[in-house]
């Protein structure tokens, strides 16, 4: 059965409907959003908490001429599907398909490549006063959520906005969610504005009192600016915006279309910066994601009818094991606190929070101050653990360096979604983890084969007196019971699982796929020893220089870039020691941008799953 959308192939198409088919549009582009994220799993909530205030910014205004920025980019589905990519919209977060996030490459309605919060501002600013030195006319919007506005990077660029008032118009989507709960004041605020305007209302009632104060009353009225200036601070409806020198218009429905059409028309008209405050509901029209926004924030595959995932992985994920082994240590020692930027279910740390809420914070979409947090803490005695995932951790690489490894604080970091991560695309990928940590001073960095040796890695991660980090991939673990006692892993020390003639060293997500290669290669006559790293840093030199002494061949595996990697750091041993007359093969990641996949599908592009790996080696030694 055809819709109205079907005759949409661009924004043009949507400007020549009327007003009242509008909302019909609306209708269709949820129905369209259900139907393939129900399928193949995707950012759900917040994209159907925007359709209205798409179909109003294309209905204004006139891209690609005009630039929309969209903050994170985790709600431009609507903005894909009105910009010519209705039928491609059946590819989403598919294999080499339509990118989750808004993609330069992908259409030129896409202005901005995003993925990671708090960065629009700056952008479209940038955008504004190339324009303006350019000598040419169109409109730059920035979207922004309210949870985008707890990173730093926003008010940094705020900050700037209000100094050069170029004009720009800021959409600010406000409906109380980043991915999780909105933390700290300014949530607080923006829900206080949009509880009611009480200025006027206020305002009135101290004039008719003041109105019937004999001798004293009127004349107060008439010079009672600095009364009325006392009551605009204290009730204002974005006052702290407009003391930025930004003007702010609203709180204004975000699901009216007429009435956001309207305020967007006037919002052209003005000659510098304005904020339109947008109230929206996340997961608007679907009931199971209006009562579970966060659980439909990044939905798995589920059933229309009732909202069920489908197709559940079976045992424990490494986030759970993760956050579960956490909440065991903490119970055990009351200095333990655990800190996330606004991911405490993604990371696992929902019990922990939920058992100890005055040892767990959520600093919000806030990296570098929760690594600056963490110091602050571990310089008092306290024992951070901060689990950031790996895309998001390199957003504090200054304060990771600055803060924790220069003063060699004893903070422990868990790096989730590290390695290949499936569906989101290149702006996720936990590819370079590695390299940001290894060089860095007194930094020590893990990665388990499994998620037993996890807990391991974690319970001795808090007992080193030094900054360390454990990496471990998304999904769920190897399926290996865990120990019931920790057993502490000395600094550096690897695990010898198969012996042989040749080192074959895999860190992390290698191992095991490196010990059924190894078994393979054997019947080929190459004799592999496998060594399961456990460290990138520091390395195990005893064991990797004894290998080499009895043989002729290193051959490394790892799950990030190999450029600057677990690879390099093995290869610049040998060179320290002068042995230039081993082979040496480092099996890894490329320098380059992923394509959208799961992760077994990337893994085989590249030559990592256990084919590629089997390949790879056997060719090298026949190369010998």
């Amino acid at each position: 059965m055809s819709t109205i959308l079907d005759g949409i192939e661009s924004p043009q198409d949507l400007k020549r409907l009327p007003i009242k088919d509008l909302s019909k549009v609306a209708i269709d582009i949820r129905g369209l959003i259900l139907d393939v994220v129900s399928k193949h799993g995707g950012h759900l909530s917040s994209n159907l908490g925007v359709v209205e205030l798409t179909i109003a910014l294309h209905c204004v205004f006139d891209a690609p001429r005009d630039k929309i920025v969209w903050d994170v980019g985790h709600q431009c589905y609507p903005h894909k599907i009105l910009t010519g990519r209705r039928e491609e919209f059946q590819t989403l977060r598919q294999y080499k398909g339509l990118c989750g996030f808004p993609s330069r490459r992908e259409s030129e309605y896409d202005v901005y490549d995003t993925g990671h919060a708090s960065t629009a501002l700056s952008a479209a600013l940038g955008m504004s006063v190339a324009r303006d030195k350019n000598k040419e006319d169109y409109n730059v919007v920035a979207v922004v959520g309210d949870g985008s506005l707890t990173g730093g990077v926003a008010w940094e660029a705020l900050n700037q906005i209000g100094h050069l008032r170029e004009k720009l118009i800021i959409v600010l989507n406000y409906n109380e969610m980043s991915i999780a709960n909105n933390v700290g004041a300014m949530a607080k605020y923006l829900s206080y504005i949009v509880s009611g305007q009480h200025y006027l209302k206020i305002k009135d009632l101290v004039k008719s009192i003041l109105g019937i104060i004999p001798a004293v009353g009127k004349p107060m009225i008439k010079v009672g600016g600095a009364v009325e200036e006392a009551i605009k601070k204290m009730v204002f409806p974005g006052f702290v915006f407009e003391e930025l020198g930004v003007k702010y218009i609203g709180p204004v429905q975000g699901h009216n279309i007429s009435s956001l059409i309207e305020v967007f028309e006037k919002a052209k008209d003005y000659d510098g910066p304005v904020l339109i405050h947008c109230v929206t509901q996340k997961g608007k029209g679907y009931s199971p994601a209006i009562s579970n926004p966060e659980g439909f924030h990044g939905a798995s595959p589920f059933d229309i009818q009732t909202g069920e995932t489908l197709n559940k992985d079976k045992g424990p994920s490494y986030s759970s094991v993760f956050g579960k082994i956490a909440l065991k240590i903490a119970k055990e020692d009351e200095k333990v606190v655990a800190i996330t930027a606004a991911m405490p279910d993604g990371t696992g740390l929902r019990p922990f929070a939920d058992k100890f809420p005055g040892r767990f914070f959520d600093v919000g979409i806030a990296e570098q101050h929760a690594v600056d947090f963490a110091s602050g803490l571990a310089l008092s005695g306290f024992k951070p653990v901060v689990a950031i995932y790996s895309t998001f951790l390199q957003r504090a690489y200054d304060q990771l360096y600055h803060d924790i490894c220069l003063m060699d604080l004893p903070v422990f970091f868990a790096i989730d979604r590290s390695g290949v991560v499936p569906d989101d695309g290149p702006t996720h990928q936990g590819i370079n983890d590695i390299i940001y940590l290894r060089h860095l001073p007194n930094m020590i960095v893990m990665a388990p084969k499994d998620e037993n040796e996890l807990q391991h890695m974690i319970k001795s991660a808090l007992s080193y007196p030094h900054p360390a980090s454990v990496r471990f991939p998304k999904g769920k673990g190897v399926g290996v019971p865990l120990d019931k006692d920790f057993k502490e892993i000395p600094v550096g020390k690897s695990e010898v699982l198969k012996d042989g003639k040749e080192l074959f060293i895999a860190l992390g997500s290698m191992v095991y796929p490196a010990l059924e290669v190894a078994k393979r290669l054997e019947k080929e006559g190459i004799s592999l020893a496998v060594v399961n790293a456990r460290f990138a840093k520091p390395l195990d030199e005893e064991v990797i220089l004894r290998f080499a002494k009895k043989g002729s061949v290193i051959v490394t595996a790892e799950e990030g870039v190999t450029a600057g990697g677990f690879g390099s750091a093995v290869r610049e041993l040998l060179d320290k020691v002068k042995r230039f007359d081993i082979r040496f093969k480092s099996i890894g990641l490329p320098l380059e941008i992923y394509p959208l996949g799961k992760v077994a599908q990337i893994k085989k592009q590249y030559l990592l799953d256990e084919e590629g790996l089997f390949k790879q080696i056997k060719e090298f030694f026949a190369g010998s």
